[in-house]
This record gives structure tokens, C-alpha cells and sequence, in this order.
């Protein structure tokens, strides 16, 4: 099997490498973020609100934000297109507590709200809007918020995708949203004002696709898995084994999916290297 190799993205600067990494992602304009903290937040409805880092590194340039009064204990976090942070706790803390904090540019508090328990992926889109897919352990499906916490689309509601026990794996670019769920994994194309297309899936299990024009390819336990789509179904081109910049394996890892880009964070989340279908 041949290999392809992540192309460095970014990398967490060594001076914060003492940090405790409670999450990290890379957002809608390509701007990777590392949330830190001293030390693991406590858990449990008694635990303590705690202050935060967000390292954000764009092109080598980094940039910091302190956050006050984080509450979520399993974080989720990405960044709005004005520059405030959204930060969600993936499992409810049993405190009936808001789920998802807005934080302004200060770091300060700016909004809370919930968006229900079970978060499998928090993406922000390029206008704003919080793209949420859950898990099965609350299976909502996939849900659109906007950043004042209104609920403003649900695929359960839309009768062409039908149920979604889990939100395995989702792609967004502009409004368009790709999700690869639980059970049968077929690719859905999620576009406002049409009907949702389904496709039969070539992958059981991938937690990423990446769409260019009519190809596609997605990450499968350290595989790439190249494919094209057709009317009603994506048709294998190629496999091939994904490494590290340097080589070797990626192992555990963490993905960010945006239009025809994979984003890898591996190295307990200090590095973040790319895959580009359209590059």
C-alpha cells in the first residue's frame, strides 16, 4: 500500500508545551486553537468553574485569549468569525448547567445555552452558525444553532435523511454539511433549500470525509480511502496509508473536516498536519 503524508499545518509553540491540552481544533478560515488549563478540570455537579488558554496559531503568527469561568468538563471548542470562542461540554456536567459557553474577545462570558447532551462534533461555519452531530448516547442527529443559541434547522425534521442514531463523522464548507452516520454509513449531502442526497458508503467507520467537486476521500483508522460519486453512490478509486509529516504512523489523533481538507492533530494534540484532496 502506498503512502500519503500529512503536510504541516501547525504546531502548539513549545512555551505552552507545560500546559494541560483540554482540546484543540482548527476553524472555518484554517486558524488552528489549543484550549489549555494548568490542570484537568474536576468533574462531578461540584466542580469548580476554571480559567483557560486559547493558543491560536495562524501561519506561525500566535495569538492568546484568556477565558474566565469555563464550566464545560469534557470541552469542545472552536472560534466565531468575529474572533469570540464557543466552547461546549460534550457530556452534560448533571448540574442542569448550559451546555455551551460564548466567550468575547476579552475571554469574558458573553452567552450561554444548551444544545442537548452527546456531542460527537462543534463546528462553526463561515457565517457563524454552530453545526452540532451527536452521538448515540443522545442520538438529535445533526442541528444548526446560531450563536445566540436559536435552533435553526434539525435533520430530524427533514424526511430525505432520515434517523441518525450517530453523527460518526461530518464535513462543513460554507452551508454545505457532508455526514457520514451511524449505522449503514452512506455520505448525506446537506444543502439549504434542496433535498438531502444519499449515498451508498464505501467506508464503515470513517470519522472524516473531505469533498472536491465529485471526489471524495475519507479517513479510516489511519487510511485514506479515495472515491468518486456517482448518482446514488460513492465508487472506490484507491487506498492509501496515511503517516506524519515525517513518517511513520499517526496514531491517536484528533480530526477537523472542512470541504475538501482532513485536519489531523496527532502528538497528543501539539501538531496539526493537512490532507487536501484538492491540492
Amino acid at each position: 500500500m502506498h503512502e500519503i503524508a500529512l503536510v504541516p499545518h501547525a504546531r502548539l509553540p513549545r512555551a505552552y508545551h507545560d500546559r494541560h491540552v483540554l482540546g484543540s481544533t482548527v476553524d472555518a478560515f484554517g486558524t488552528a486553537h489549543w484550549l489549555l488549563a494548568e490542570r484537568a478540570p474536576g468533574r462531578g455537579a461540584g466542580a469548580e468553574p476554571y480559567d483557560a488558554l486559547v493558543v491560536s496559531v495562524t501561519d506561525g503568527a500566535v495569538e492568546t485569549t484568556e477565558l474566565s469561568g469555563v464550566r464545560a468538563r469534557w470541552p469542545e471548542l472552536d472560534r466565531l468569525p468575529d474572533g469570540r470562542f464557543v466552547v461546549a461540554s460534550a457530556r452534560c456536567d448533571g448540574d442542569g448547567g448550559s451546555q455551551v459557553q460564548v466567550f468575547d474577545r476579552l475571554g469574558r462570558e458573553y452567552g450561554a445555552f444548551s444544545v442537548g447532551d452527546a456531542i460527537q462534533h462543534l463546528l462553526v461555519d463561515e457565517a457563524g452558525d454552530l453545526r452540532v452531530g451527536h452521538f448515540d448516547e443522545n442520538p438529535l442527529g445533526i442541528r444548526r444553532w446560531s450563536a445566540t443559541g436559536e435552533l435553526l434547522w434539525a435533520s430530524e425534521d427533514d424526511p430525505g435523511i432520515g434517523w441518525i442514531l450517530d453523527c460518526y463523522a461530518l464535513n462543513v464548507s460554507g452551508t454545505a454539511v457532508w455526514a457520514c452516520p451511524y449505522v449503514d454509513f452512506p455520505l448525506l449531502e446537506i444543502r439549504p433549500g434542496q433535498d438531502a442526497r444519499r449515498r451508498t458508503g464505501i467506508v464503515g467507520g470513517a470519522d472524516s470525509p473531505a469533498v472536491h467537486g465529485e471526489r471524495v476521500a475519507f479517513l479510516d483508522h489511519g487510511r485514506i480511502v479515495h472515491g468518486e460519486m456517482t448518482g446514488s453512490s460513492v465508487e472506490r478509486r484507491d487506498v492509501a496509508l496515511l503517516t506524519r509529516p515525517e513518517g511513520g504512523p499517526v496514531g491517536r489523533r484528533r480530526v477537523a473536516s472542512r470541504g475538501s481538507r482532513i485536519y489531523v492533530g496527532y502528538g497528543p494534540l501539539a501538531e496539526w498536519g493537512v490532507f487536501d484532496l484538492g491540492g
